[in-house]
């Protein structure tokens, strides 16, 4: 396992996320009260992008399409999450933010026939 430069911490300001390329592995930074998370760029739910959908509040990381929730300071799942959130370990080094990186962190995804708004029908 090698520590990988992500980015610097001024470039994910506090609760949000940001997406990054570590030496060929996406990965998202999240910024939460100062602290910081690097886990897969999707939602293990349905793949969405956590770039663009995710939220944080109060240290929660919230997919805003299907509402699947964790903890970013325990990484305990929230209300009708089902799948835990998978994460690199993070450091920060004179204002630089370095992922622990030993090969990509993937989910498994269910194949499905339907649209992934047929969730809420």
């Amino acid at each position: 396992m090698t520590w990988k430069y992500v980015c610097s911490a001024t470039d994910v300001p506090k609760n949000t996320l940001k997406q990054f390329d570590a030496d060929g592995i996406m990965l998202v930074v999240a910024n939460y009260g100062g602290r910081f998370r690097a886990f897969p760029p999707v939602c293990p739910h349905m793949e969405e992008p956590l770039e663009e959908s995710g939220i944080i509040a109060n240290c929660v990381l919230t997919c805003s399409k299907h509402l699947w929730s964790w903890d970013l300071g325990t990484l305990s799942m929230l209300g009708e999450t089902e799948k835990p959130l998978k994460t690199y370990d993070v450091k920060e080094e004179e204002g630089k933010l370095f992922a622990l990186i030993d090969k990509e962190l993937v989910y498994e995804f269910e194949n499905s026939d339907g649209d992934d708004d047929d969730f809420f029908k």
